[in-house]
């Protein structure tokens, strides 16, 4: 329930007690009474529809703004993915690099070999 629609029930049920408690037994007073009763209930209508649409103009606007983010969002993601998959592809280019030197070079001195293991 929204914040307007709360305050507008309270109002109303304020508004209905303090017009149960003051009735005039003048049936022209009461009528007039039910007329005014009936406008101030239309008039919170109108601004309980002014301020709903207010505020669905205004989740509609973030909607928007989350929608343009999240594709924003999903595109950063792949660009990641992607240069996540090179730095893997280049980490693996080096460790074969790296092993085949220290093969070039268990070639040459086994025991340094030894040593760096």
């Amino acid at each position: 329930m929204s914040l307007a629609l709360a305050s507008v029930k309270s109002h109303n049920r304020s508004r209905f007690q303090a017009h149960r408690s003051g009735r005039e037994n003048d049936g022209r007073s009461v009528r007039t009474g039910k007329i005014s009763h009936l406008e101030d209930k239309i008039y919170r209508t109108i601004e309980l529809t002014k301020t709903l649409r207010q505020e669905k103009e205004s989740l509609e606007n973030e909607l928007s703004l989350m929608r343009r983010d999240m594709g924003s969002v999903l595109n950063e993601k792949e660009r990641l993915e992607t240069q996540v998959e090179k730095l893997l592809a280049e980490r693996d280019t080096i460790r074969m690099k790296v092993e085949a030197m220290l093969d070039a070079v268990a070639a040459l001195d086994p025991e340094m070999v030894e040593e760096l293991r």
